[in-house]
């Protein structure tokens, strides 16, 4: 496992772990969700639902996978352990990347604009900073606007603990500025 994941997991962890104790329980996820559904207003409600399941599902898949002593709740190690892991996690950040690259498409046309990219990763917690080297990495069109797809396979690539130099990893570098 590279020390490139491990960061960006450790980032991950962090920001989910909504009220700072140290490990991840359902309500983070709940409130989590509710953050970035109220971060783009516009965007239809199926879609927004379907953000709020995929967090749900990627909560469910945590406390299914790594909760053995039932107490509704994941420590840094027990997280590591499945999102590091694509044979154990790979459907829940598969739903997670794409329904929030679906919620940012606001035209329904593949490609999500840098206000709603930036309002859904600040909703997340990621540095502005980070988020706008983020974006310019995943190649805004003349219309400042990415394709969601590329920002999806970004998602996914974000937990692949053998990958290094991903585009991802500008989430994690210290913010420039």
């Amino acid at each position: 496992m590279r020390t490139e994941a491990l960061n960006r997991v450790r980032l991950v962890f962090d920001l989910f772990d909504v009220n700072g104790n140290g490990v991840l329980e359902a309500a983070d996820f709940e409130l989590m969700a509710d953050r970035v559904r109220d971060a783009v207003p516009g965007a239809e409600a199926a879609a927004q639902e379907s953000m709020a399941a995929a967090f749900r599902r990627y909560w469910d898949t945590l406390v299914e996978e790594l909760d053995t002593d039932g107490d509704g709740r994941v420590d840094f190690d027990e997280y590591v352990a499945c999102v590091l892991v694509p044979e154990r996690f790979e459907g829940a950040a598969a739903e997670f990347a794409g329904a929030l690259s679906t919620v940012g498409d606001l035209r329904g046309d593949g490609r999500v604009g840098r206000v709603e990219f930036v309002a859904l990763m600040l909703a997340i917690g990621f540095a502005p900073a980070n988020i706008q080297a983020l974006f310019d990495a995943l190649g805004p069109d003349e219309e400042d606007r990415v394709a969601s797809g590329a920002w999806d396979a970004s998602i996914r690539e974000y937990y692949q603990p053998n990958a290094d130099g991903t585009v991802g990893d500008l989430l994690v570098a210290i913010p420039a500025e």
